[in-house]
């Protein structure tokens, strides 16, 4: 039996966890850099928001994310990570997970939902065209890593 519900202050060190456990499933664990007092810092500043999965007392499950705004259609609900762990994978808790988000998604009247899935995750690309998604392929990520020396300032 699982249990689904908003993230809480209390739950941050496991979801940093599951970022870092979600990093090394995308081949890049030295990415993350983010502190848990930076994660403390931004979720009661309201940046953003989660929901965990619970199974026996556990964490084994999270999704992160934040309102934002597109100009073409208005407010957007940006899903940052959607991870559940590899030994819960196949038994429908990420469906789950994904319909509470969706579910939130709705609440706050959010015109559209948009995430990120890297080419090679056959299975997570399969599982957003079940759930109706479309994949961009046609637009790049740009960004610009901050850093505090004057080169990244303009």
């Amino acid at each position: 039996m699982i249990n689904i519900r908003r993230a809480e202050i209390k739950d941050l060190p496991s979801i940093l966890e599951l970022v870092v456990e979600l990093a090394v499933f995308e081949k890049e664990p030295e990415a993350v850099t983010a502190s848990l007092y930076q994660y403390e810092e931004a979720f009661k500043e309201g940046i953003f928001e989660g929901l965990v999965v619970e199974k026996q007392g556990l964490i084994i499950g999270m999704a992160i994310f934040y309102m934002t705004f597109s100009t073409w259609k208005g407010k957007m609900l940006y899903l940052e990570d959607l991870y559940i762990q590899k030994e819960h994978r196949q038994s429908g808790i990420g469906q789950k997970l994904f319909d509470a988000f969706l579910k939130i998604a709705k609440k706050k009247k959010a015109k559209l939902t948009k995430w990120q899935v890297l080419d090679w995750n056959t299975p997570a690309i399969k599982f957003y065209y079940k759930n109706g998604a479309s994949i961009e392929k046609n637009w790049w990520n740009g960004k610009i890593n901050i850093t505090n020396d004057s080169k990244n300032v303009h």
